[in-house]
């Protein structure tokens, strides 16, 4: 299996959207503009999804429907295993049980998933990496999805995967 991991684009200020439930946040017009963009590069890096799941939260579903429209409209999976805050034994096991061939991908939070990445690539509960804001990367599965079982294929920042849009001038 191979794991593509994708952080949230930019979202409204935390501290601005204060007046209301945080799960409902949105992302920023440059948010959704550069993710647009980011999708397209990320299309050039991995050719087809199988799966496409998010956190249920706002920011990240949004996030999750502009790769679905990179990819030909896929469907996206709200996951509540992908919520912030998930114990990463819980997460872990959810991405065990996919009964999926090909590449399946992830939409979520900081820190949870600097500390996902962290922990299928080395056991390590603390995180070794950090997501930027639209970031993303792929990992490879020889075998089953456990800790330390992964391996790093890439690891792309958002300017980097917005620099591989075909349509870029």
């Amino acid at each position: 299996m191979r794991l593509l991991v994708i952080r949230h684009a930019i979202a409204v200020d935390r501290q601005e959207y204060a007046h209301a439930d945080d799960a409902t946040r949105p992302l920023t017009a440059e948010g959704r503009a550069k993710m647009e963009r980011a999708a397209e590069g990320l299309r050039q890096l991995v050719e087809d999804l199988a799966l496409l799941a998010s956190s249920p939260l706002k920011r990240a579903f949004d996030t999750a429907t502009i790769v679905a429209r990179a990819y030909g409209d896929l469907k996206v999976e709200r996951v509540p295993e992908l919520a912030p805050g998930t114990p990463l034994d819980r997460v872990i096991g959810w991405l065990a049980g996919l009964a999926v061939n090909g590449t399946s991908a992830i939409v979520g939070h900081e820190p949870d998933l600097s500390r996902l990445v962290s922990a299928l690539l080395s056991g390590a509960d603390r995180p070794f990496l950090e997501f930027r804001k639209g970031a993303a990367c792929l990992i490879e599965f020889p075998g089953r999805v456990e800790r330390g079982a992964g391996v790093l294929d890439w690891f792309l920042g958002p300017k980097h995967l917005r620099r591989l849009d075909p349509s870029r001038d």
